[in-house]
């Protein structure tokens, strides 16, 4: 087998099944009922991926969330220390409810839409940067969260399953290939939000092949018009802001 390009380690590998929190008739919208499986557990035994989750995990939310295109979601654990100071509290891996939390100083910018990785037995493929949602901002009752994970571009990003094959904590990311070295999930998301007037750099995105769909769609819809500019207000606040 070849020298990987790069090699990614894991700091943590977890799965979960939706669940339902809070008080449905609670004054404060940040604590009222709500499902999630944003709260993932550890897994320390192989698991099988399949081409849509890891055994063992699922989406409480399916309009917005799972699919081909976000079967894993990835998250730099190097962040963390930014979070935990920012809230005042300890954040473990695993608290914006990815499924892997790398280890080591690799973020957004360096890795790109569309590189392929070995994953244990399966092969991977990054699709899009996650665009953090209100669930999150809930989890750790922090109304702004969402949004500031939004401006820092410290949002992770997910992955596709090229094939599937058992996994285990112990498994690196180790990338094959990198078909868009011009496309990192940072200038992605510098597209979507910083630059987004730039219609030459949207377009450009837009037309990466390796971009998810739900990317795709939203790129599509400001180039065409359907879509504004700004339409991040509801998925960042959504019903926390009542």
């Amino acid at each position: 087998m070849a020298t990987p390009l790069l090699t990614l380690p894991l700091a943590s590998l977890q799965v979960g099944r939706p669940r339902t929190l809070g008080e449905p008739d609670a004054p404060n919208p940040l604590h009222r009922a709500w499902t999630t499986a944003l709260l993932k557990e550890p897994i320390t035994a192989p698991h099988w991926l399949s081409e849509l989750n890891i055994d063992g995990d699922e989406q409480a939310d399916l309009r917005n969330h799972g699919g081909p295109d976000q079967a894993l979601c990835v998250y730099p654990g190097v962040h963390y220390a930014h979070w935990s100071a920012q809230l005042g509290q300890a954040m473990p891996a695993g608290s914006f409810g990815e499924n892997l939390t790398l280890a080591g100083p690799w973020t957004e910018s360096d890795v790109c839409i569309g590189d392929i990785f070995q994953f244990g037995e399966a092969t991977v493929q990054v699709s899009q940067p996650r665009s953090p949602c209100w669930k999150i901002a809930r989890r750790w009752q922090a109304p702004l969260l969402s949004q500031w994970l939004q401006e820092t571009g410290f949002t992770g990003w997910y992955m596709r399953v090229l094939r599937p094959g058992h996994i285990q904590p112990t498994s690196s990311l180790e990338l094959l290939e990198r078909p868009y070295p011009e496309w990192t999930v940072a200038r992605a998301n510098s597209a979507k939000y910083e630059q987004r007037h730039n219609r030459a750099l949207v377009a450009e995105l837009a037309a990466c092949p390796a971009l998810g769909q739900h990317w795709l769609r939203k790129m599509q819809g400001r180039l065409s018009g359907v879509l504004p500019l700004n339409d991040d207000a509801n998925r960042l606040q959504g019903p926390n802001a009542e």
